[in-house]
Order: structure tokens, then C-alpha cells, then sequence
């Protein structure tokens, strides 16, 4: 996310609470009436307590079998188990995180662009709160992840236009496409045929390889330098 748009405004994806069932109906009449009606109905505290580690426990399963592309490189691959959590709280694709995490950083948390962009997102410095930790994974990942989740709302899901606005900007992407700078045009051609391919659960990439080729490789092999991983 290169590009400054000094319309956007950061959103909070929106949660949501999950309650529990009463077994009062199941205590019969009588027995009812001699314990009283306060011990037939647990309380809301109560309820919850029985029914959140169920649910919690469903929610990890979902993550265990969730996975990402065989393509991407394996940078993106170490932060899978991230990405896939990061897709369920802001409601993504995961193979969009992840092939964005691709061509902005190659997941080097530590990357900083000639323009200034931070992060595994490459978020620009704008866009952060005074007091966080722009490089730190999480709130990086806050503050790019947002952006994009509302340029996808923005355009309705249309990836094309997604990307666009996430490289140039949500009124940027909006202007006529022959208008786009090259950068994002690149950006755009390359992260819509990378995420095309791994949509379909491809292990290779052409789209992948020309981008490498293009100076993808020595951007994954810093991030391979900073990430501890062998070459």
C-alpha cells in the first residue's frame, strides 16, 4: 500500500457475540416449583461458559483445514498460520493476503520501500496510530488488512479493482485505468494472474516467476535473511 489517499479512513472490522441455549424446559414442573425457577434457568455468564469452548474449538478447526496456495513462496508459507488467522477476522481470501504479502514484502516484517512503506504490507506511515509498532506483524498486518478489506467492499469484491486501490489508492483505482501509473498497472497484472492461479489451488505460477524475475527474488531473499530460513 504505496500510494497516500488522505480520503481513507481505517475501520474495525465488526464482531460478533455468541450466546448459549437455557435448559429450563427440560426440569419438570414439579421440580420446578421446589427448587425455584432461578436454579431451572442458568445465568447469561453461566450459559456462555458452557457453550464458548464448543464454539472456540470449531472455529480452530475451520483455521486447521484453511490453508493457502502451494505456489507462493515459502516466506508466505512461514506466515501461513497467521495469514489464515487474519482471514477469519477480516473477512478475506486468504490467497488475497497472501499474494498480497507476496509483491509487497515477500513477508520480510522488516521491509522498507524507497517511498517510504513499512512492513509486511507495506503500509505508509500515514496510516499508523502515533503510538504503534509500525513493523510489529500484528499491527501491521491492522493496518494494511483493513485498508484492503475496505477497498474489497469498496469495489464490491472485484479483485482487479481491489488491488488497485490498495497500490494507488481507493479513489486513485477509481479513475479510468488507462489513467493508473505503471506501477500499479504492474501491480494489478501481477496480483490478480498470481491469486487467479492460486484460487485454483495451483503448486506453480508463471505470473509467480515473471515477478520474481522482475526483482522479486532478491526482495524474498532478504525477507529469507531477516526470517531465519535457510537459502
Amino acid at each position: 500500500m504505496q500510494s497516500q489517499d488522505h480520503t481513507n479512513t481505517l475501520t474495525t472490522a465488526p464482531r460478533t457475540g455468541i450466546g448459549g441455549c437455557s435448559f429450563a424446559f427440560l426440569i419438570p414442573p414439579l421440580i420446578v416449583m421446589i427448587l425455584g425457577l432461578t436454579a431451572a434457568s442458568p445465568s447469561t455468564s453461566e450459559k456462555n461458559t458452557v457453550s464458548e469452548p464448543i464454539d472456540k474449538r470449531k472455529v480452530e478447526a475451520v483455521e486447521l483445514e484453511a490453508k493457502i496456495a502451494p505456489l507462493f513462496t515459502k516466506e508466505i508459507h512461514y506466515w501461513e498460520s497467521q495469514i489464515i488467522k487474519w482471514s477469519n477476522k477480516w473477512g478475506l481470501d486468504p490467497n488475497l493476503i497472501a499474494t498480497v504479502m507476496q509483491i509487497e514484502s515477500c513477508g520480510d516484517p522488516k521491509a522498507v520501500s524507497v517511498s517510504g512503506a513499512i512492513g509486511l504490507f507495506q503500509v505508509m506511515p500515514f496510516h499508523f496510530d502515533p503510538n504503534d509498532d509500525k513493523f510489529d506483524p500484528s499491527t501491521n498486518a491492522k493496518r494494511g488488512l483493513s485498508y484492503l478489506k475496505r477497498a474489497q467492499d469498496t469495489y464490491n469484491g472485484d479483485v482487479h479493482l481491489t488491488l488497485a486501490a490498495y497500490n494507488a489508492g481507493i479513489t486513485g483505482a477509481s479513475r479510468p485505468e488507462n489513467l493508473w501509473p505503471n506501477e500499479t498497472q504492474r501491480y494489478v497484472y501481477w496480483g490478480k494472474n498470481i491469486f487467479t492461479d492460486a484460487s485454483k489451488g495451483r503448486s506453480q505460477s508463471k505470473y509467480l516467476d515473471e515477478w520474481l524475475e522482475h526483482g522479486g527474488y532478491s526482495l524474498c531473499q532478504q525477507a529469507s535473511q531477516r526470517l531465519g530460513m535457510s537459502p
